[in-house]
Order: C-alpha cells, then sequence, then structure tokens
C-alpha cells in the first residue's frame, strides 16, 4: 500500500515516513500543498494523511480539488480542535480526522482502518474488453485462457487496469511501480511492457497496451480494422 503524507512540518513528515515505512508502507512526502495535490495525481496513492493548516494551498483547498476527480481515502491533520473545524474537514470530502499532537498508534489504526474499508468497496474483479484480473488470487485471463504473470508484470497490468483508456506517462509508472527515489529508468519499463504484451498476446488477440510516443502507454480498446 502507498500513502502520501502532504505536511509543511517537516519533522513531522520525516518521523511519519520512517513510522509508516517500518509498518510496510510505500511512503512519499510532499511539503506544500500545490506539491502534496500534484504528486497525489502523479502517484495515484492508495491513501493520503493531509495536514490543513499549510502556506498557500491548504488541506481543505487541496482536499475539495482532489474530490473532483478521486476517491482516495483522505486522513486529515490539524492542530485545531473545535467541533466547526472537524465539520467542515469531513464535509470538505475527508474520511477522517485526526487532531495534534497525536499518538502513532492511533494514526496507523485509523490508517489501517480506513484501508481496510477501501479493500471492502473496491470489485475484486478487474475488467476491460476479454482482459480481467482477479485481485484477490492475482490471477489473470485473456479471451479466458490464463496468464501467467511475475510480481511486477502484475503490478504493471493492475495499474493499467485500474486507469482504462488514460494516459500513463513513463515517469508515472515508474514512481508507482519502483519508487519515488528509485533509479530504474524507462528502458527497464519499455522491457516490462513488451513482456507484458507478449503475454497478453499470445494467442493473438488484439493489443490493449498501446504506446503513445513521446509520453507513456494507454489501455484502450484497439483501432478498428
Amino acid at each position: 500500500m502507498r500513502i502520501l503524507v502532504i505536511d509543511d512540518d517537516r519533522k513531522i513528515t520525516a518521523a511519519l515516513r520512517r513510522g509508516l515505512t517500518y509498518n510496510g508502507f510505500e511512503v512519499d512526502v510532499a511539503n506544500e500543498g500545490a506539491e502534496g495535490l500534484a504528486r497525489a495525481r502523479a502517484i495515484k496513492p492508495d491513501l493520503i494523511v493531509l495536514d490543513i493548516l499549510m502556506p498557500g494551498l491548504n488541506g481543505l483547498d487541496v482536499t475539495r480539488q482532489l474530490r473532483e476527480d478521486s476517491d482516495v481515502p483522505i486522513l486529515m491533520l490539524t492542530a485545531r480542535d473545535a467541533l466547526e473545524d472537524r465539520v467542515l474537514g469531513l464535509e470538505t470530502g475527508a474520511d477522517d480526522y485526526l487532531v495534534k499532537p497525536f499518538a502513532f498508534a492511533e494514526l496507523l489504526a485509523r490508517i489501517r482502518a480506513l484501508l481496510r474499508r477501501r479493500q471492502a468497496d473496491a470489485p475484486a474483479v478487474l475488467r476491460f474488453e476479454d482482459l480481467e484480473m482477479d485481485t484477490v488470487s492475482r490471477e489473470a485471463r485473456r479471451a479466458g485462457q490464463p496468464v501467467t504473470l511475475t510480481a511486477k508484470e502484475y503490478d504493471l497490468l493492475e495499474l493499467f487496469l485500474r486507469n482504462p483508456r488514460r494516459v500513463l506517462n513513463r515517469e508515472q509508472i515508474l514512481e508507482r511501480l519502483w519508487g519515488f527515489d528509485s533509479d530504474v529508468d524507462t528502458h527497464v519499463l519499455e522491457v516490462y511492457v513488451g513482456y507484458l504484451r507478449q503475454k497478453l498476446e499470445a494467442s493473438g488477440t488484439a493489443r490493449l497496451i498501446q504506446t503513445i510516443r513521446g509520453v507513456g502507454y494507454v489501455l484502450r480498446e484497439p483501432a478498428a480494422g
């Protein structure tokens, strides 16, 4: 699971990165609202921990803009504990609210609860055209035939299936699959896309993962004819 922490307090973001990483999460950090909004849209995290009081684009503004096109779980952090502040945060689109200072154990429990709720609501089987993936058994099929995937190929295909018809640039895919600090380059990504295409097209079926020259890739219907 990938978590994005957005907070202008670098001590807090550093502490949360250490604690969440220790507990098995992949963690990205942003120290400004605008930066956090851009990263959220680029990497598609599984959950966002978001401070309200930030200079420039504050947490409420970030939440409003994210809710225009995303239902990612948002856990808001704030030093304000008045009832009206909590209500405003929730009405803006946050899923939960935690007042500073807080115990890390409580933050971790709330994160896990939000992620469990998210997983319960998510469809177990992802489908596009004649391609389907069971996210519980981690099995994929094309035209009814099983497709054997490595772990990284599975992650890559799941990313495409969760973003059908959406052009994903190479940097987005690299960050999502290998992490922001990874030194993996685009040539490695091209190799994995090639492997995945070979397996999906082994029976002569049409190409679904298409290259957008100079940009990246998109999962979409094969061109007519």
